[in-house]
């Protein structure tokens, strides 16, 4: 029975590579998820299987079982209400489970646990997957909570320095532990570490804000990942060691990704620092010119090649089914569209993407930042649909500027530039941008639903 079960194992988690494998092509995405979930089911049945070879309480069972019908419920009704612009809300929900499984997973263990006779080992990986697990935890429902608005940033010195200080201490205290320094319990000080993680998750995510976001969302995935990935080497479950590497080393690699994207350094999101405009720099106005929307779809309809930037502003207005027909109106008029995109554009990586793929989008009309830029000035006309940061020229020609290094999708070299938004608001930044105020720049103020409609009806009488 044990070898069925790890040749289970095993399957199970060559589905995993294999779901990921396709996830990395639109069209077989859909595929690779199943793959990949079948594998997990397959993962569950077989520890079941196991428990019950064990001899594991028959409560014990009941109690798993719930949990999964419970779990497979609430996911379900939460993933079926939720709308694209609570995508990345969800994902942070769905992550902070993942580290309070780990941080749980810790602390049973830690009650159950001989500490006299316990391997240095055991007692390491339990410490690291329980440290990992709180942060993900806290961490995770703060960013749902900011991306909500319900939470601000609080960018001060306090809590970054509180901040560091907790990391220095998760680290210390355990070294002090086993040189017998701290005269407790390994249990009761597992709940002291837990309580400190989970306060620094808290603290690590407060002080980050803006362009940053989607940069924490992917390394909270990541810490998740990590810590499910310690869990596994203490139960010596290969299917949880594997599920975590891999989870843990896409998200690393996506969170480096980003910060590339972004110009900003790791080390410094980590600590939660921040780039501030230099003191007495002050905006300059803008001389805005408005566009109508009937000057709008003339435009549209003279243009031989069109780029489409789509933005937070998009998921927002639920427009994206609108753009796809705008699309296809443009393409019978013998005019080139694309979709440029920035790697962060929205509010998680992938956003956009996934907002165009559910309007059936065709995937070969994405272009990536560098191709559009690259391409920029042969475009007659750029519709900017909600996007702000990402298209800032700020970032390349204003040092003062907090959003200054990181790369943008170069708007303002194209031909003509039509930039669609609610409101002279600022960006998830808040720092102007210098977009608006160039010559071959205007704005058509509206909801971008309605806007995007009456240019299509317009488009049709044309």
């Amino acid at each position: 029975m044990h070898a069925f079960i790890e040749i289970g194992y095993l399957i199970a988690t060559l589905s995993f590579l294999v779901g990921l494998k396709f996830m990395s092509s639109p069209k077989k995405a859909m595929t690779g998820n199943l793959i990949a979930a079948m594998g997990m089911v397959l993962a569950v049945v077989l520890t079941f299987i196991a428990a019950l070879t064990d001899t594991v309480p028959f409560t014990n069972l009941i109690i798993m079982f719930l949990a999964i019908a419970v779990g497979t419920v609430m996911g379900k009704r939460l993933s079926d209400k939720v709308e694209m612009t609570g995508m990345p809300q969800l994902v942070s929900l769905f992550n902070a489970t993942g580290g309070g499984c780990a941080m749980l997973l810790g602390l049973v263990e830690a009650n159950q646990m001989d500490i006299t006779t316990a391997v240095l080992g055991n007692k390491i990986l339990l410490i690291a997957g329980l440290i990992t697990g709180a942060v993900a935890l806290t961490g995770s429902i703060i960013a749902e909570r900011k991306l909500a608005g319900k939470v601000k940033d609080r960018r001060t010195k306090t809590v970054i320095f509180s901040a560091r200080i907790l990391l220095v201490l998760m680290v210390l205290l355990p070294v002090l532990y086993f040189f017998g320094f701290i005269p407790i319990g390994f249990s009761a000080f597992m709940y002291v570490l837990a309580t400190l993680a989970m306060v620094y998750g808290v603290l690590f995510v407060l002080p980050i804000g803006g362009a940053d976001m989607p940069v924490v969302i992917s390394l909270l995935n990541s810490i998740t990942g990590i810590a499910t990935a310690f869990a596994g080497f203490v139960y010596g479950n290969k299917v949880m060691i594997a599920g975590g590497i891999f989870v843990g080393a896409a998200g690393i690699l996506l969170t480096l990704l980003m910060c590339k994207a972004m110009n900003r350094s790791l080390l410094k999101v980590l600590a939660g620092t921040f780039k501030k405009s230099k003191n007495g720099a002050v905006e300059e106005e803008q001389e805005i010119k408005e566009i109508s929307i009937s000057e709008t779809a003339l435009s549209l309809s003279f243009a031989q090649k069109v780029a489409i930037v789509p933005g937070y502003g998009l998921a927002v207005a639920q427009a994206q089914h609108l753009c796809a027909q705008l699309q296809q109106l443009l393409e019978k008029r013998n005019c080139e569209v694309d979709y440029i995109i920035h790697p962060v554009a929205g509010r998680m990586p992938g956003h956009m993407n996934v907002l165009l793929a559910e309007a059936n989008v065709d995937y070969s009309r994405l272009k990536e930042m560098d191709e559009g830029n690259e391409n920029m000035a042969q475009y007659d006309t750029v519709l900017v649909i909600g996007a702000n940061d990402v298209v800032n020229p700020a970032a390349e020609n204003n040092p003062d500027s907090p959003v200054y290094g990181m790369p943008i999708i170069r708007t303002h070299e194209s031909k003509q530039v039509i930039v669609m938004k609610r409101s002279m608001g600022k960006g998830y930044a808040g720092v102007q941008n210098d977009l608006f105020g160039l010559d071959n720049c205007s704005i058509l103020f509206g909801d971008a639903k309605v806007s995007l409609q009456e240019i299509v009806n317009q488009l049709k009488l044309i």
